[in-house]
């Protein structure tokens, strides 16, 4: 038993530097404070503030919209300036914006909190992914991007307990706005860690021989990277928003499960997500790129299909088991794609790009964010059922198309096996 206990701690040893380590102590910090206003930020403007649900929905929205805007010009700013500069900014305009919810009284008001903090958010997500990979070697990338999605998942899953907690003890005012300072607070919290603890690396510097590879243009012209990227947000579109957004009213609707067993299906997959992500780094790393890719898109279309059954169950209990069934098998698919896709972003930019490399990947999860209800919604209107074959459908037909791109993207292994059969020949 010993001996599996200590298999298993080892499996969770990244190699990371300390810094590394610190930045990501401080993202669950204040992932942790994001998890405290995520599930209630739409009954807080509605139920509280008086806000119509549509308006809170569209505030909401301004906050993710912008968010996506504010990535790629932050992007071409990380080319230029530092990391660590730009990310404790955005850290603070978020707080500043977070901080403003708890006393909006009128839309106006909510909406320009939301733009605020959305732009913190857009470029603190950016800054922090360009500030890590710029601290890690290339081979530590992968342990880096699951650290990253590791203490995501942990901060944001403990900081919707304990809201849940504060929330069901007393639905007032004062709980909203408490809930709204404490996650101003983590956010400027993490910015102290990072002035503190976090050293800043130099961006790399663009020559005469890069003048005519600079800016969004040349990003423009790496039609294998848009094809990855384009590939990519099908793929969290059918296999992260879709069990986020859409699975929650189409289980409410269509199956006997409870909202107290909706819960517990994303506790079981956030939980799954921060227990495996990081022993999953050693299953990824001995798998072609491309091999992955096409692994977790069949995860994700048996995952989709998966759900259909529960309608024809009318146990809470089983369908419950069966959904809780589902949801690991979305996690282990989030895995193995999240593990594949952030380091080979990185992988594929240029050094003087890296920045804004980074912010089209971040830019990816936007897109999907907003894509995936928008598609979702419609669908549950008209044909549910299509939701998870049509999803099936789209996860299988991106992975054929990163599955032929073979050999053409990075892949460390593909190099690494490359070097050891042209050894002989060397010697």
């Amino acid at each position: 038993m010993n001996r599996r206990v200590s298999h298993f701690i080892a499996g969770w040893r990244t190699g990371l530097p300390r810094p590394v380590l610190i930045l990501q102590a401080g993202n669950a910090l204040n992932y942790f404070g994001y998890g405290l206003v995520l599930p209630f930020e739409i009954i807080y403007l509605h139920q509280i503030r008086g806000f119509s649900t549509s308006t809170a929905g569209l505030v909401l929205a301004a906050t993710m919209g912008t968010a996506a805007i504010a990535a790629p010009p932050t992007g071409g700013l990380l080319d230029r300036y530092s990391a660590k500069a730009i990310l404790v900014a955005g850290l603070l305009a978020s707080a500043l914006g977070y901080a403003g919810f708890a006393y909006v009284d009128s839309p106006w008001q909510a909406f320009a909190c939301s733009i605020v903090s959305g732009a913190g958010i857009g470029a603190t997500g950016t800054a922090n992914r360009t500030l890590t990979i710029r601290l890690v070697k290339r081979e530590q990338r992968t342990a880096a991007f699951a650290l990253n999605r590791v203490s995501g998942n942990f901060g944001i899953g403990s900081g919707a307990t304990v809201a849940g907690f504060i929330v069901a003890s007393a639905q007032r005012l004062s709980s909203f706005q408490t809930l709204y300072f404490f996650d101003a607070v983590t956010y400027a919290a993490f910015a102290l860690i990072v002035l503190a603890a976090v050293p800043s690396p130099r961006a790399e510097t663009v020559t005469a021989t890069d003048a005519n590879g600079t800016g969004f243009r040349a990003i423009a012209r790496d039609r294998l990277f848009l094809t990855v990227i384009a590939a990519n947000i099908v793929l969290v579109v059918v296999g992260h928003t879709f069990f986020s957004n859409i699975l929650p009213p189409f289980a409410k609707t269509h199956t006997p499960l409870s909202p107290a067993a909706i819960g517990i299906l994303f506790l079981v997959n956030t939980s799954f997500v921060v227990i495996a992500q990081i022993p999953a780094v050693r299953v990824v790393t001995r798998m072609r790129r491309t091999h992955a890719f096409a692994a977790a898109s069949a995860i994700f279309a048996v995952s989709l299909l998966a759900v259909l059954p529960a309608t024809l169950i009318h146990s809470e209990l089983a369908a419950t088991s069966l959904l809780a069934g589902v949801a690991i098998v979305f996690a282990i698919g989030e895995c193995v794609h999240t593990n594949v896709l952030g380091p080979l972003v990185a992988d594929m930019a240029p050094a003087h790009l890296l920045g804004r490399y980074l912010s089209l990947y971040s830019l990816t999860f936007s897109i999907s964010l907003a894509l995936g209800p928008a598609i979702g919604g419609l669908l549950l209107q008209t044909s549910p059922d299509a939701i998870w074959w049509g999803g099936a459908l789209a996860a299988v037909l991106a992975g054929a198309v990163l599955l032929r791109l073979g050999g053409r993207i990075p892949d460390p292994l593909r190099e690494a096996q490359s070097g050891l059969g042209s050894a002989p020949e060397a010697a």
